[in-house]
């Protein structure tokens, strides 16, 4: 398997880069935050990601995608990662979008995902509930026959990525009379559906959704449990990247804090210990690195085995989200008072590493499935 980038790789890369950070960095999630902001990120800048192809990366040229894969958006994630950017492209992207493009609704499929690719819809997917955080496929919420061949969805979703502010919501419900698992394509103002923001510590917007006798037709059932896990895996698969772009600016920040802040007249990055900290932290960067980008590979692959791309999916998160925690501790620690204030950049990485570590189950979690699947 090959983990360099090739041309067309590396120049998504830049102009992925060139767009962040010409952002402002974190410097725009802080005001977004104190602004108390509605929408919770930039919708000139959505409309501009939607130009740039990025929104349908993964998608065929004839849903309005640009029939590239994982691979690439992983880039454009990384990228992300590195100002905390909190424009919903995992969600729309590679959640509701990987449900939509991998499901066995033509209907929905040419529906929705040209107008994912064309930046006018945000959609996301709603499984988490409040019961079984560590067990992404635990499901409560339940699907009702409402005759007709109808659908009513009952129950409640808790962060839900841009549950307020999308359009489409695809919600997972079991089926109350089989026990089966669906995933169901509702429009974001279904009636019936309640979205309440949520404040989250990362700033990042998301909301509980409330589903109160929601009915949507039968064919708004795009597929069950096979469907879910495998969108979770490639979803997670982007989550590692915007996590190995994440502690690769906390690194680079503090790597600068040790060459500015003095103490005993000189840097002390000139300090011993501190120098072995650091080291052991960049080949934890690196080794994140490139099991991320052997994940994303592998999740492009033609005709993966399930089993396969939950491996290298579960082997990514496990790794990342460890290693992630790891280096905002670490550069907490090295930047001493400072990096407890508000004020400094360097704890908004701490939040947003603190709920990744959560999103699609923890480190443990993510290590006892790929030792069952490893067949330990």
């Amino acid at each position: 398997m090959k983990l360099a980038l090739n041309e067309d790789q590396r120049l998504i890369k830049d102009s992925a880069a060139a767009v962040w950070k010409d952002r402002g960095a974190v410097e725009r999630l802080r005001k977004l935050r104190d602004a108390g902001d509605a929408t919770g990120f930039s919708r000139a800048l959505w409309d501009e990601l939607a130009g740039l192809g990025w929104l349908g990366l993964p998608f065929p040229e004839e849903l309005g995608g640009v029939g590239l894969g994982v691979t690439e958006l992983c880039l454009v994630l990384e990228e992300a990662g590195k100002t905390l950017a909190p424009e919903p492209l995992l969600a729309t992207t590679l959640l509701a979008g990987s449900a939509l493009l991998l499901g066995d609704s033509d209907a929905a499929r040419t529906t929705w995902l040209p107008r994912i690719s064309a930046g006018e819809v945000i959609a996301t997917v709603a499984w988490q509930e409040r019961a079984r955080r560590d067990e992404p496929l635990s499901c409560a919420a339940v699907a009702r026959s409402a005759g007709d061949g109808r659908v009513s969805l009952h129950g409640a979703k808790r962060e839900v990525l841009v549950g307020a502010q999308a359009e489409l919501i695809v919600v997972v419900a079991r089926d109350e009379a089989s026990g089966q698992l669906g995933l169901y394509a509702v429009p974001g103002d279904a009636e019936g559906l309640t979205a309440t923001p949520l404040v989250r510590v990362d700033a990042f917007p998301c909301a509980r959704i409330d589903l109160d006798g929601v009915v949507v037709a039968s064919d708004a059932r795009i597929g069950g449990a096979e469907l879910l896990a495998t969108v979770l895996d490639r979803a997670g698969i982007g989550l590692a990247a915007e996590a190995l772009g994440g502690m690769s600016a906390a690194f680079e920040m503090t790597l600068g804090w040790l060459r500015e802040r003095r103490q005993f007249g000189v840097p002390i990055g000139s300090f011993q210990a501190l120098q072995h900290r650091a080291a052991r932290l960049y080949i934890d960067i690196e080794l994140c690195r490139s099991v991320v980008m052997a994940a994303a590979r592998t999740a492009d692959q033609p005709g993966v085995p399930a089993a396969a791309l939950a491996q290298v999916a579960s082997l990514a998160l496990a790794r990342t989200t460890d290693t992630f925690l790891r280096v905002v501790d670490e550069a907490v620690q090295m930047h001493g008072g400072v990096g407890m204030t508000d004020e400094h950049d360097v704890g908004f990485y701490l939040k947003r590493a603190r709920v990744v570590a959560a999103t699609f189950g923890d480190a443990a979690w993510h290590r006892d499935r790929w030792a069952r699947l490893a067949g330990y």
